[in-house]
Formats: structure tokens, C-alpha cells, sequence
């Protein structure tokens, strides 16, 4: 069975950081793209950012572009988001997502809170 668990959520002032992992199990993890996505109330999830497999390059959503960065350590079949200079805005559930072929798998989210 497969699993993608989320974690490293939190409150946070505006310009602080955060650290998100996802860690999976069930999966050849190496081969699958990995992406990080959030929600915030009310409204679409919306994509953040993408590693290709095997590390083969990173893309980014424009206005998180300079203040995040996603890598992965697939010996710990875990993805990370780094998040810099947060913004209230920045405020969602955030989710991973697996990808490889026509499979696609999603985590349950993490909580990440910017708020003075």
C-alpha cells in the first residue's frame, strides 16, 4: 500500500521559515516525480513546486520562486520544501504528490500558518 506522510507544518511570523518532508512508503520512490501543492480556505489547490525523478531538475510557482526550494533524498524516500521569507498569503494545506506514468498518488497535508 502506498503512503505519503506529510509533516513539519506549523505557525509561523511573517518572514520566518518552515520546513516541510514527505516521506512515502510502498513506492519505487526514485522514479516518480514529486510535487509539492497547497490549499488555503476557500479556495483551489494550487501547485508550489516539482522535482523530476532522480533529481532531474526543479520548477516553481512564480510567487514562491526565491523564497522556496524543493529537493528530495530518495535513499530516504523523502521530498522537502523548504520555505524562506513566508508571507501570510503563503497560509494553506500544504500536500505532496507522487507521480510516475498514469500513476498518482497524494499525502493527507500538512497545516502551515503565517500569521503575527
Amino acid at each position: 500500500q502506498v503512503q505519503l506522510v506529510e509533516s513539519g507544518g506549523g505557525l509561523v511570523h511573517p518572514g520566518g521559515s518552515l520546513t516541510l518532508s514527505c516521506t512515502g512508503s510502498g513506492l519505487s520512490f526514485s522514479h516518480y516525480a514529486l510535487s509539492w501543492y497547497r490549499q488555503a480556505p476557500g479556495k483551489e489547490r494550487e501547485y508550489v513546486a516539482q522535482i523530476k525523478s532522480f533529481g532531474a531538475g526543479a520548477d516553481y510557482e512564480g510567487s514562491v520562486k526565491g523564497r522556496f526550494t524543493i529537493s528530495r533524498d530518495d535513499a530516504k524516500k523523502t521530498v522537502y520544501l523548504q520555505m524562506n521569507n513566508l508571507r501570510p498569503e503563503d497560509t494553506a494545506l500544504y500536500f505532496c504528490k507522487a507521480t510516475f506514468t498514469d500513476r498518482t498518488y497524494w499525502g493527507q497535508g500538512t497545516q502551515g500558518t503565517v500569521s503575527s
